[in-house]
Formats: structure tokens, C-alpha cells, sequence
């Protein structure tokens, strides 16, 4: 039944990112998805050892507004998995503080909104591939990018997140592409996952 233990994840994933639970709770919530989930990313050998995801402390001064501006252009990335090759296709870029980031949207069937991104923190206190701030078609919705109102967008690195492949060699992951790369350090959400299965 693992198309419905998925099903219950991705439910599970899109209810916690739309509830009203504060910072310490979503991430109290989200340990114990990880640690009891059938689809948890950490390997069930690992789960019993499970003590909860490393984070960045809360840091309300990170969260920053940044307008949008449009863009053209498509993306293709091979995940190297079982999955092949996924086309994304670029909707706007956000004029941040650290530097502009694309917004993607992934060209499938029902798409989603992606935001990827590598700062340097990546490779030292965060996963080396870089964390997302935003996956809806994995349920990942008002959190870490809310859309505001006059072409902006509310970003929190609070809730950056690690991919799956942070967690486990079984996973393949789309990662940040160059333009998604800034050079200065986001010091808010996911630290790396020092247990990895490889």
C-alpha cells in the first residue's frame, strides 16, 4: 500500500504547512512525521534512533517581502532516478536581498510551484545540494513563500527544507540550478542531516 502510504504523506505535509501551528510546533509536528511516517525520508533502520531534524534557531528578521518580475524560459533537470528528466519552466524572479531567485513552475501534469536555492551555507551547517523554500506539489504551501498582493512575495527561511536525497542515497533530488545559487548565508531553517544512509 505504498501509493497510499504516500497519499497520507503528502496530506499529512500539505495539512501542517496550512494549519496555524507556530514555528516550534511545525517543526515539533514535522519530527514526528519523520519519525514514524511509512514515507519518511530517514531509512527504517534509522527511525528508531530518530531524535528530530536539526534547524537553525527562529529568526523573525529573516523573513523578507521582494517583488516579482517576469520571465521566460524552461529548464530541463535529470534527477538521475526513476523519475528521468523534469521540465520546469520559469514564471518570475524574486528580487531578494540575497540575490534573485527564480520562481519555477514544474510543467506536469497539475505542475506546482518550486523554489530551490544554494546559499553558503550549503556544504558547511546545511545540505550541500541546497534546501527548498517552497515544493507544492509535495504539499509545501504558505510557509516558506506566501504570494502577496502587487507582483510580491513573502519569503521565510525559516521553513527551508532539505530534500529527500539529504536524508538517504535512495532518493534523487532536482537541485538548485546556478541561477538559484546566492552567495551570502541564510541562517534560518534546516541544518544538514548528519545521519545519512550513504
Amino acid at each position: 500500500m505504498d501509493d497510499l502510504d504516500l497519499l497520507d504523506w503528502r496530506e499529512r505535509i500539505a495539512r501542517l504547512y496550512l494549519s496555524d501551528v507556530d514555528l516550534p510546533g511545525f517543526r515539533a509536528e514535522r519530527d514526528r512525521l519523520f519519525a514514524d511516517h511509512p514515507q519518511s525520508p530517514i531509512p527504517p533502520a534509522r527511525r528508531s534512533g530518530f531524535t528530530g531534524l536539526r534547524y537553525y534557531p527562529p529568526d523573525p528578521t529573516a523573513v523578507v517581502e521582494a517583488p516579482l518580475r517576469p520571465v521566460d524560459g524552461e529548464l530541463a533537470i535529470d534527477t538521475g532516478g526513476p523519475d528521468g528528466v523534469i521540465n520546469y519552466r520559469r514564471i518570475a524572479v524574486a528580487d531578494t536581498p540575497w540575490g534573485p531567485l527564480t520562481l519555477w513552475w514544474i510543467a506536469a501534469y497539475g505542475g506546482g510551484l518550486f523554489v530551490p536555492l544554494r546559499d553558503a551555507t550549503c556544504g558547511r551547517d546545511s545540505y550541500g545540494g541546497g534546501r527548498y523554500l517552497t515544493d507544492t506539489v509535495k504539499g509545501t504551501f504558505g510557509r516558506g513563500l506566501t504570494l502577496l498582493a502587487g507582483d510580491r512575495v513573502r519569503l521565510d527561511p525559516n521553513y527551508l527544507y532539505n530534500p529527500s536525497c539529504a536524508y538517504s542515497c535512495s532518493y534523487a533530488c532536482p537541485l538548485a540550478p546556478e541561477e538559484n545559487r546566492v552567495d551570502v548565508p541564510i541562517r534560518a531553517g534546516e541544518l544538514d542531516y548528519l545521519d545519512r544512509d550513504c
